[in-house]
């Protein structure tokens, strides 16, 4: 299975929020054209068909980032040395 790229998603997602507010804020036809290719594109590359799905995948993406980052920093690579 293809992992999306955790930068490009963690962009999306950053876009996203920011399209919404603004949407929130004030209804301008051009975001609101952008956040529909925003949304569409965190559905594509999280395979759903629902924003909702696809911001919670992409946070769980992310979340296990931060989770192999520490690992790593910590210098767990995964292996044991008892064999």
């Amino acid at each position: 299975m293809l992992v999306p790229d955790r930068k490009i998603v963690r962009e999306l997602l950053t876009r996203y929020a920011s399209l919404r507010i603004a949407q929130s804020e004030r209804h301008v036809p051009t975001a609101a054209r952008e956040l529909e290719d925003v949304s569409y594109t965190l559905c594509v590359m999280m395979g759903t068909s629902d924003i909702s799905d696809a911001i919670a995948k992409a946070d769980v993406l992310l979340l296990t980032e931060r989770r192999h980052d520490a690992a790593e920093a910590g210098g767990d690579n995964g292996l044991t040395l008892v064999g």
